[in-house]
């Protein structure tokens, strides 16, 4: 039996729990019309885009905090499960799904850390702070210049019209209107295609 004290026994524990993550599959595809990738994946690519493209952001920002929402915004869907973005029936009870999934998960680490994650990840939730508009910015323009690469497959797939993409993509500006600049162009371009129906 390993000895250790209570402290680390929780924080492994969740390292592992968070392990779980790697097991939810999103509908975007990777580049090269590659499998479906996974939370995991996302949030890593993100999180990596956040920290290069941060010159990009409308206002003054920490970026680690920035990174470190990237990087737990989706751990409740481990138990909440993906809710795709243009899926309205799903977004009707996915704050449900997901306060439930972020209290049993949070609640592994200690109490101090815990309290930490939580106020993070409803940070990001709420998108009032630079840091939390610069996060949503990178959680929609990741997943769209996939969707770019596979020439709009993603949308063409599930029937997305430009209307409700634009939609979503005008979230964007709020954190970075240059970014918003080029989401704007790629998605006239993919309009321009036919990928996008208006």
């Amino acid at each position: 039996m390993i000895n250790m004290d209570e402290r680390i026994k929780q924080q492994l524990d969740f390292c592992l729990e968070i392990d779980k993550e790697k097991n939810i599959f999103r509908q975007t595809h990777l580049s090269g019309h590659g499998r479906n990738e996974n939370d995991a994946e996302h949030a890593w690519h993100m999180s990596i885009m956040a920290y290069l493209l941060r010159e990009y952001s409308n206002e003054k920002i920490d970026i680690a905090r920035v990174m470190l929402m990237c990087l737990i915004h989706d751990i409740v869907e481990i138990d909440a499960g993906d809710t795709y973005a243009y899926d309205e029936e799903g977004l009707k009870t996915q704050k449900a799904r997901e306060d439930a999934a972020k209290e049993r998960i949070f609640s592994i680490l200690p109490d101090d850390q815990k309290s930490e994650l939580i106020a993070v990840f409803d940070e990001f939730e709420e998108n009032l702070t630079p840091e939390a508009k610069y996060a949503h910015a990178m959680d929609n323009l990741q997943p769209l210049i996939l969707n770019n690469s596979n020439g709009g497959s993603d949308w063409r797939e599930h029937g997305v019209s430009a209307h409700t993409v634009y939609g979503r993509q005008g979230k964007t500006r709020l954190g970075s209107e240059k970014l918003y600049e080029v989401s704007d162009q790629i998605l006239k371009e993919n309009i321009r295609k036919g990928n996008l129906p208006e």
